[in-house]
Order: C-alpha cells, then structure tokens, then sequence
C-alpha cells in the first residue's frame, strides 16, 4: 500500500457519513442514491460527494440504470487496509515478545 492509496482510505473512511454509507452497502447490497440519501438524513448533492469519495477510494463502484445511478460495495477496496493492520499487528506482537523475553530474563 503506498502512502497516497493509504491517506485516500483512511480518509474515506474517517468521515462517520461515509462510513456509515459503505457499512449500509455492505450489510443491504446494491443501493439507489436516492435509497441512500433517504436512508442518511442528508441531502441528496452531500450523499453524492460522499459517494464520489468512496468510490475514488475503491470501496464502492456505480452503475447507471436509466436516470438513477445504483452502488455497491467493493469488499476488496478494503484488502490494503487488512493488509496494514496485519502489518501493523505483526509488529507489535514482535515487540511485546520481546518486551516479555526482556522482562523475563530482568526476573532471573
């Protein structure tokens, strides 16, 4: 993951709205925006933009049906932020063992 894919995710996902609407997509399937933007108490223009955020981000794509554009969410969009967080845990979890190997030797 590099920094510019890794800022844009977590972006995207930092706004409650967003990710408000990408946990509904994901729980519900494909959504109208105009299913969405009754569903998020907010205007249809500010669903769109928030939309739009998630979609640059890789986590929802659009389709076009007619006069109403329907979304969905992309699962895999999230494969970089479970790949960071097992980096993440990986290193940690090094850290702490040896933390315990340290402490363990400081108790003999």
């Amino acid at each position: 993951m590099n920094h510019h894919d890794a800022d844009t995710l977590f972006k995207s996902l930092g706004d409650p709205t967003r990710r408000r609407l990408f946990e509904h997509l994901c729980v519900k399937g494909e959504q109208s925006v105009r299913a969405l933007t009754d569903r998020a108490g907010i205007s249809q223009p500010a669903v769109s933009k928030h939309l739009f955020v998630l979609k640059e981000a890789g986590l929802v794509t659009g389709q076009q049906r007619g006069r109403e554009t329907h979304y969905t969410a992309q699962a895999d969009g999230l494969r970089s932020l479970v790949d960071w967080t097992d980096r993440m845990t990986r290193f940690w979890e090094a850290k702490f063992d040896r933390l315990d190997v340290l402490l363990k030797r400081m108790d003999q």
